[in-house]
């Protein structure tokens, strides 16, 4: 029974860590194009209902000396392009490339004029049949100030000549979010029907991390349901159906293209119905977009004017101002644009309690471990039922060996015996399994919060570790950096950090303090354990590895106290 257990416990183990090191591990990445990309002029009537329908031969290049309002506020920088009215030059003021000081900021919106355009855009078109003159891709905007600031707001002015004059009023709050109002006076003696509409559009096919666990493409929230379309799935269904890869008519919600750790997002009127698509257009490389579109045509009244009012969200994905923005704006679901996954019932609590944690002690790293005390205070009776068992199991041990070797030829009986030891003494040897099995939805959603949320984005502990997210940068193969040169980038297994030797350490301490298998090379097996361990879990996230060691060290402390108080208790268990 105890080597089934053993053999129950090796296989579950590997298979659990196994797997899980499939699930994470990266694919081929493909490079990034890096052709000038193009734009085609939105065009859409009701019967299509989406800019970017049609796509006529695109304009030409976009130069680079185009007139700018400049972009000031808290945490963003960057300018309005005046030429086509786009939002295309964004950068993050509290984030940089690398954990260097001096490194470049993280740049999120790009003009058309660079490698990766990526920008916002909003607009007009008319019905079919209908003769107005509308602003487009080189149309030069008109702007009321020079730089757009928190409290102070930069109206684009565009007149058509023919008695229409359109307005795109923007404001920026303190954070990420830009207020957008589209308005269309008319003076023409006749109402005009329009729809306005607003897209996202990336130029190019960025370099994805490529984990099956982090999602990165065209995301939204649209009818209650969060939409997810990767970047290879918008091309190959839009190639099924002229770019139109998604789309939908709905209330409210909100819909954009997500990295990482960033997020464009549009959000739209949440009373009024429109329609949401997501795109692929192909025009000398990949082009990716997001757009909504008014179902019902806006009316400016004869000598009268129409607004339509939205918001879009440009930055880091911050759980806490995307929670106030939900809340605020009553945007539905919009902190779920951090991708919790599939157990978000799990990793998002877990964030929040860690994220809490770190607000009253400062450090990502302590309010794991923190953390991970509240998870052995919470499964502490059914850890501590298993490790009473455990310990039960080692002192009976010399009992079970004597047991094996006098009914050996007998083994109908030697398990009957056996069985009626384990009720006798109140053992139950599938117990040891029991501390993993709990473990394993914790540990796999500890990871997805560590490696998909921002906070932790170059969170640092003490010594050597400056980013829980990314692994040990340590390397024991070449004596922790005496060596001069890095056997990982010849061989990538080659590298375990001081962590992992600490994460195996623990381990081994706490393999030790369990009954060993009779059999020798059962047990030899069994001591190769933490070796096999330490080289899986070197790849992690150091975060994860201080989270599993810490919680080792505390699962060691309590077994050994449970041993203890058992031999004081029953110490005829000892004797053979």
């Amino acid at each position: 029974m105890d080597q089934k257990r053993l053999f129950l416990a090796i296989a579950v183990s590997l298979a659990i860590l196994l797997g899980f090191q499939m699930l994470i591990a990266p694919h081929l990445r493909k490079p990034v194009p890096q052709q000038t990309a193009q734009t085609t002029e939105p065009t859409a009537a009701p019967a299509q209902g989406a800019p970017g329908a049609a796509v006529p031969p695109a304009p030409a290049a976009e130069p680079s000396n185009v007139p700018r309002v400049k972009i000031d506020a808290p945490r963003v920088q960057g300018s309005l392009n005046l030429l086509g009215a786009k939002l295309d030059d964004l950068v993050l003021k509290d984030y940089r490339e690398t954990i260097n000081p001096d490194s470049p900021l993280v740049r999120l919106l790009e003009p058309r004029s660079q490698d990766h355009p990526y920008y916002i855009q909003y607009g007009w078109t008319a019905g079919p049949g209908a003769d107005i003159k509308l602003p487009g891709n080189d149309t030069v905007w008109a702007a009321s100030a020079g730089v757009l600031a928190p409290g102070r707001p930069v109206t684009l002015s565009w007149n058509n000549g023919a008695g229409l004059t359109f307005q795109i009023v923007m404001s920026v709050d303190d954070n990420y979010m830009f207020a957008v109002d589209q308005t269309v006076k008319n003076a023409t003696g006749q109402p005009v029907q329009l729809f306005p509409w607003s897209r996202i559009r990336r130029d190019y096919k960025p370099e994805v991390a490529g984990y099956y666990v982090l999602f990165e493409g065209l995301l939204g929230e649209v009818g209650g349901t969060l939409q997810e379309t990767s970047y290879d799935k918008t091309k190959s269904e839009g190639e099924k159906n002229h770019g139109l890869a998604y789309d939908a008519t709905t209330n409210g919600g909100w819909a954009g293209i997500t990295d990482k750790y960033w997020l464009t997002s549009l959000v739209p009127d949440q009373l009024v119905a429109s329609k949401v698509n997501f795109r692929h257009v192909e025009d000398h490389g990949d082009h990716y977009q997001v757009d909504y579109i008014s179902t019902d045509p806006l009316t400016a009244p004869a000598n009268g004017d129409v607004t339509t009012v939205s918001h879009v969200f440009a930055g880091a994905k911050v759980f806490s101002i995307l929670h106030d923005y939900e809340v605020g704006l009553h945007i539905p679901r919009f902190d779920y644009a951090v991708d919790w996954g599939w157990f978000w019932f799990l990793t998002r609590p877990i964030f929040i309690a860690i994220d809490w944690l770190n607000s009253l002690i400062g450090n990502f790293g302590v309010a794991i471990m923190v953390f991970t005390v509240f998870v052995k205070a919470l499964f502490f009776p059914l850890a501590n039922y298993s490790y009473r068992s455990m310990s039960k199991m080692k002192l009976l041990a010399p009992k079970m060996t004597a047991l094996r070797e006098r009914l050996k030829d007998d083994p109908q009986k030697m398990q009957q015996e056996m069985m009626g030891l384990y009720r006798a003494e109140k053992v139950n040897p599938a117990s040891g399994c029991l501390p993993m099995v709990v473990q394993i939805p914790v540990f796999f959603s500890l990871y997805k919060v560590i490696f998909v949320t921002i906070e932790m984005r170059q969170a640092p502990f003490f010594g050597w570790i400056h980013d829980l997210s990314q692994i040990d940068p340590t390397n024991v193969f070449n004596l922790f950096g005496l060596l001069p040169f890095n056997p990982a980038a010849y061989l990538p297994l080659l590298h375990i950090g001081a962590w992992p030797l600490i994460m195996g350490g623990t381990m081994f301490l706490q393999q030790k303090m369990n009954p060993p298998p009779p059999d020798p090379v059962q047990a030899r097996l069994f001591q190769f354990m933490p070796v096999i361990f330490t080289f899986m879990m070197a790849k992690f996230p150091a975060g994860l590895i201080i989270y599993w060691s810490w919680n080792n060290t505390l699962s060691v402390a309590q077994q050994w106290l449970i041993q203890r108080r058992t031999r004081l208790a029953k110490p005829s268990l000892a004797r053979t």
